[in-house]
């Protein structure tokens, strides 16, 4: 809908931003030589927008660092997924006091390993919709029809002693149809058992922000960032959009 406003917008003569009503329109000119923190009311042509293509404004903002990078795509998060499953999963990390593990091979030629570990409440294995798991060896494809089905996904590979995050260009964290990430720069990841802490809470609500602050994630935001370039009779001035 926005993609095609801001096409209407090009389109007409003069665009009206209506916010500010109590405010007389003031020009570009005047605005330009003016100290911020200021209100304006203006009315000028929309020249220029940027990025073109709607999508390409959505980035991950670090709030910590304010740093700005592109979202990853999923071929990525694939190639790093299939690296991690180089490495079998290690059986003496199965079936702790705080999950459960499955493992199985595939039927492929690769004969894959795959081990899924869901993490119990009262020692007792939760309802799907509400339960948080991990998974090892898992292709693209897997961990996502594992999402449609439970409530967090954490991709993880084993080590001799615990089990570990992927790569940070990699989601930490998968629920419903949402990547979480966390900030290469700010992260300092903790040990995977830190979870069982959670798992002991009374009603253990594995929201993103909960499980990146307890494996010592700074968590990505998804932001949506915007250019406008706005004309008048006087000159020109660059509006950014940047929102939560």
């Amino acid at each position: 809908d926005l993609e095609l406003h801001l096409q209407r917008c090009q389109q007409l003569t003069v665009t009206v931003l209506t916010d500010h009503q109590d405010l007389n329109n003031t020009e570009l000119k005047t605005i330009m030589n003016s100290t911020a923190p200021r209100q304006y009311r203006i009315r000028a042509k929309l020249r220029t927008y940027n990025p073109q293509k709607l999508h390409q404004s959505v980035k991950l903002h670090c709030s910590k660092c304010n740093s700005l990078q592109e979202v990853p795509d999923g071929d990525n998060f694939d190639l790093i997924l299939q690296a991690s499953a180089i490495t079998a999963p290690n059986p003496e990390l199965h079936n702790t006091a705080w999950y459960n593990s499955v493992m199985w091979t595939t039927q492929d030629q690769k004969q894959r390993k795959i081990a899924i570990h869901f993490v119990k409440h009262d020692e007792m294995l939760q309802e799907p919709e509400d339960t948080l798991l991990m998974i090892e060896g898992g292709t693209l494809k897997e961990v996502w029809k594992l999402t449609k089905r439970f409530k967090c996904v954490i991709p993880v590979r084993s080590t001799e002693d615990d089990l570990e995050l992927l790569d940070l260009s990699a989601p930490f964290l998968l629920q419903g149809n949402v990547k979480y990430y966390g900030c290469k720069q700010c992260s300092s990841p903790k040990p995977i058992k830190n979870l069982s802490s959670m798992a002991a809470e009374q009603h253990p609500s594995w929201e993103p922000t909960e499980i990146a602050q307890v494996l010592g994630i700074e968590l990505l935001q998804y932001v949506f960032i915007m250019k406008f370039t706005l004309v008048d009779e006087t000159g020109a001035l660059n509006a950014y959009l940047f929102d939560y």
